[in-house]
């Protein structure tokens, strides 16, 4: 049965048609895209799919059981189609579910098929040609084995085509970015984690600057925004940018998020020293704590991934400090602030104002005229951490992450300050990343939204460092009381995004949306995993 419309609507199908040995009323509505029916049994629970989140469908062919059972055994070749869709769970989780309706009437299935076909053909933001990247190396070394048994059979299932590259040297993927032709990909895909993603994302906007002429070693180059989606297979020993832009580390949740076609876009922050180009990142730069973590984790690979909880364990019991200057731009355009609880989630409101606010402040003032002319505040003195994030940085072991209401896609980063203090008092301090509570509500954390700020340790002052710093230009020299029992001779390391950086003294500018992932951001947590049953179908007839 189908429902006549006004004229210049699609149409609604509405039919009885059978799911397993029962049969029931199954509606598609194809002007809103919602497919839902009723269970005949499970307590006639009411289930609704979007059709944006309809995986496949497919003509099915009934075994002899079914066919054998129930008012369908009357039927002498029943005819049938399977819907496979996503299923949300509990903690952000998805899954791949199926329904297969039946019914006795070719030309209704036919009719059932096609019309579903039809809307999958109307999502034009889903991919339909991948370049994969797997990583055989990162993590527990399983990234070709999660690609093979749980995302390609979903790819190949979506009508997803991809050429595959297993990477066998670290910077390969980089560098084949450089040289393939980008142009008839709908996306990259990296299996690995999120050292094997930095490398994807590098090679990709590397490969957009090369292409539009932009020099990436002048820190005040307005860089060219790269369309080309990323899509992350969580696979390594950390999967931060995976965890904090979806919600979960999962490789089936990741690779249905790229199939549906999902687009989230985040900002990047460029890293200078001296007008040379380091580095891009998108989750932390960190000196101090977190840089002799990985520092000193480098040297202990062998361990795995408990390298990080030994060289943590040490790191903090040698307290060491670090004396500098740090320069900052204020993110005035920005509605949020660090302290707001304000946490970012799907279709954000304050990405897409601060964006919109970024856009009309730099279209009226230019973007030299606002590096020249807006205030910079200056801040000296000894921290033992300074941490600067994109994104919340949350993971299993701290799931609100290092600034909980840090924003994907604002134009801003989080800067925050860990002055010196105790070796207790820091221990408190860390112990709240992994709580409910706020971690910045201590006299020696500081936290600044920013868009961009410079950096000079004391010990690269002295040695006379040519960085651009505002900070030594109009504030003068640091004060110079190191008392004997805590002097610290060497600098420290900045972890950018789980790499090194070579140089203390460095330039950090955000650019806003720089980049797009196959993501949608962290959405509310579904209450249960039939998350689609518990709507009621009659608003849909």
């Amino acid at each position: 049965m189908e429902q006549q419309l006004p004229a210049g609507r699609r149409p609604r199908l509405v039919s009885s048609l059978g799911l397993g040995q029962r049969c029931c009323e199954v509606t598609l509505d194809q002007e809103r895209g919602l497919l839902a029916w009723r269970h005949p049994r499970r307590g006639g629970e009411n289930y609704f799919v979007p059709t944006s989140e309809i995986i496949a469908v497919e003509e099915t062919e009934l075994n002899k059981k079914q066919r054998n059972t129930g008012k369908w055994q009357k039927l002498a070749k029943p005819h049938a189609f399977t819907v496979y869709y996503v299923k949300k769970a509990r903690n952000h989780r998805w899954w791949c579910r199926d329904v297969t309706f039946w019914c006795g009437d070719e030309n209704l299935c036919n009719q059932w098929t096609q019309a579903l076909k039809e809307l999958l053909e109307m999502q034009k933001c889903r991919p339909k040609q991948l370049l994969v990247y797997i990583n055989p190396y990162g993590g527990k070394r399983q990234g070709k084995k999660i690609y093979e048994q749980k995302v390609a059979p979903l790819f190949s299932l979506a009508s997803i085509s991809t050429d595959v590259v297993i990477t066998e040297h670290a910077n390969h993927a980089k560098d084949n970015l450089f040289e393939v032709n980008i142009n008839k990909y709908d996306g990259v895909v990296c299996v690995g984690g999120d050292g094997m993603f930095s490398e994807v994302m590098h090679g990709l906007i590397g490969r957009m600057q090369k292409d539009s002429g932009i020099d990436q070693n002048n820190p005040k180059a307005p860089l060219v925004q790269c369309n080309i989606r990323i899509g992350i297979i969580p696979a390594g020993s950390t999967d931060c940018v995976c965890y904090s832009t979806v919600g979960i580390s999962d490789p089936v949740t990741s690779a249905l998020h790229i199939i549906v076609g999902d687009s989230q876009p985040l900002d990047v922050s460029s890293v200078h020293h001296n007008n040379t180009f380091l580095k891009y990142s998108v989750s932390l730069l960190g000196y101090g704590f977190y840089g002799d973590i990985l520092k000193d984790s480098e040297k202990k690979r062998w361990m795995g991934p408990m390298r990080y909880d030994y060289s943590g364990f040490k790191t903090f019991l040698s307290h060491h400090y670090y004396e500098g200057t740090i320069s900052f731009q204020p993110a005035k355009h920005t509605l949020g602030s660090p302290r707001d609880k304000d946490s970012c989630r799907t279709g954000c409101y304050i990405c897409k104002e601060s964006e919109q606010q970024l856009a009309e402040q730099q279209k009226k003032c230019g973007l030299k005229h606002e590096e020249d002319e807006e205030e910079w505040k200056v801040i000296k003195g000894k921290f033992l951490a300074i941490n600067a994030v994109n994104m919340s940085c949350a993971c299993p072991r701290s799931p609100k992450g290092l600034s909980p209401a840090a924003h994907l896609a604002d134009g801003s980063a989080d800067l925050i300050l860990v002055r010196k203090c105790s070796r207790f008092d820091f221990l408190r301090h860390l112990v709240r990343n992994t709580n409910q509570d706020d971690q910045f509500d201590f006299s020696f954390v500081d936290v600044y939204r920013v868009k961009s700020f410079q950096f000079t340790s004391k010990l690269s002052e002295d040695n006379g460092s040519n960085v651009t710093d505002i900070g030594k230009k109009r504030f003068g020299q640091f004060c110079r009381d190191h008392p004997a029992c805590c002097c610290n001779i060497a600098d420290s390391t900045w972890n950018c995004d789980g790499e090194t950086l070579d140089s203390s003294a460095i330039e950090v500018r955000v650019h806003c949306q720089l980049m797009k992932l196959f993501a949608r951001g962290i959405e509310e947590n579904c209450k249960d995993e039939a998350a689609y049953s518990h709507s009621s179908i009659e608003h849909l007839l």
